[in-house]
């Protein structure tokens, strides 16, 4: 039986970040997942996420993204992958909205580049965007979108280049520790290390039943369009885009690859207590969701058209405040968990993945995690 540094459990976005970090400072690292590496079951999936710096939720976000931009950067070098695709970002929304003032608060904070437009001058500039005449329109440069697997791949293999140990496919049935060590049992034996990472995305509710009642889990859907003209290729230069509309949030990408322009809603989602175990995958429909979303490209993409090509759904695990939770669990200091993402949290797991090692490892923190803390949950 291994006796292992550290073990983590989930190897997506921060479980795989976290997993690399700790083999590449010698770590002896056993990382465990459910599923195959960078699999489509959960929250790291979907081709793509978008990443961008002026933060409209808050500006405590904004070091920790900082960093991850930087170890985004270390990442494509490692792995000789493009994994960061610096497209742009326009955001609109009415000007006394949530986005566009959060923006403004922190860009002006941390002395971020933004550009203000009309959303008249938006569509002049991408005619495949517009916005109401009333609202207000930013620009950010500096933004775009990750390749989702690529990027949970890439920290996997670094992750074994280092030396850490990977179980695929391989189900936890329990853990618990003392003061001495952590025990994790498998459908393939126990393991024991002397701390324990935590990573489960909406599998967190079942890992840590203490938190269950504070993380809500919300099925998603994704949807790729085949555009009705040319203009929509990150290609001919069009960006990511992400609007507040009346009827919620909504945000999108650009073709690339072949792929259709992809769009989802970031309100909604129906509310689910455990993630499906259908192991095919398909999608649960949500018509009202996807007419939602139609009806959003009608209003706010000229151009694109309504044929949706291709679907896909993920999850959500949302905390009350929508904040993350990146903490050591109170009752037991030699478990670290990184949960409650909420929907935003993929663009930060490089970072988290780094700040889940160091807490793991008593280490000095650069940041101030008291807005993720547990303890402002109860």
């Amino acid at each position: 039986m291994a006796i292992w540094d550290v073990i983590v459990i989930g190897v997506g976005g921060a479980g795989s970040a976290a997993a690399m970090h700790l083999s590449k400072a010698g770590v002896h690292t056993l990382g465990i997942d459910q599923y195959h590496a960078a699999h489509d079951r959960g929250s790291s999936h979907g081709q793509t996420r978008i990443i961008r710096q002026a933060y409209f939720e808050n500006p405590c976000y904004v070091p920790l993204l900082q960093r991850a931009y930087e170890l985004w950067n270390e990442l494509e070098d490692n792995s000789n992958r493009k994994l960061f695709h610096r497209t742009g970002l326009v955001e609109l929304g009415p000007s006394d909205g949530i986005v566009i003032p959060g923006v403004r608060s922190s860009a002006a904070t941390y002395g971020l580049p933004i550009e203000k437009l009309p959303p008249s001058e938006i569509n002049q500039k991408w005619s495949g965007i517009r916005g109401e005449h009333d609202w207000e329109a930013i620009i950010e440069l500096n933004a775009g979108f990750l390749r989702v697997e690529e990027c949970v791949q890439a920290h996997i293999d670094l992750a074994m280049q280092h030396g850490c140990n990977l179980m695929h496919n391989c189900s936890v049935n329990q853990w618990s520790s003392n003061s001495r060590e952590v025990k994790v049992v498998t459908d393939r034996g126990v393991e024991k290390a002397a701390k324990l990472v935590i990573a489960g995305g909406p599998w967190t509710r079942s890992l840590i039943p203490a938190l269950s009642s504070k993380l809500q889990i919300l099925r998603k859907h994704l949807y790729w369009f085949r555009p009705s003209r040319n203009g929509f290729r990150e290609q001919e230069g069009f960006p990511c885009f992400f609007h507040e509309t009346a009827n919620g949030f909504f945000y999108g990408f650009p073709c690339f690859n072949g792929t259709g322009v992809k769009i989802a809603r970031h309100s909604g989602g129906q509310p689910i207590e455990a993630p499906d175990t259908d192991a095919t995958n398909s999608p649960v429909l949500d018509e009202s969701d996807q007419q939602l979303v139609v009806d959003y490209a009608s209003n706010y993409l000229p151009g694109l058209g309504s044929q949706v090509i291709s679907t896909a759904s993920c999850y959500y695990t949302s905390t009350p405040d929508e904040n993350f939770v990146i903490d050591q669990l109170p009752d037991h200091p030699n478990v670290t968990v990184v949960a409650g993402l909420s929907g935003h949290g993929f663009k930060f797991t490089s970072a988290l993945g780094e700040v889940a090692s160091q807490l793991a490892l008593n280490q000095t923190m650069p940041f101030d995690l008291a807005p993720f803390a547990i303890k402002r949950l109860e």
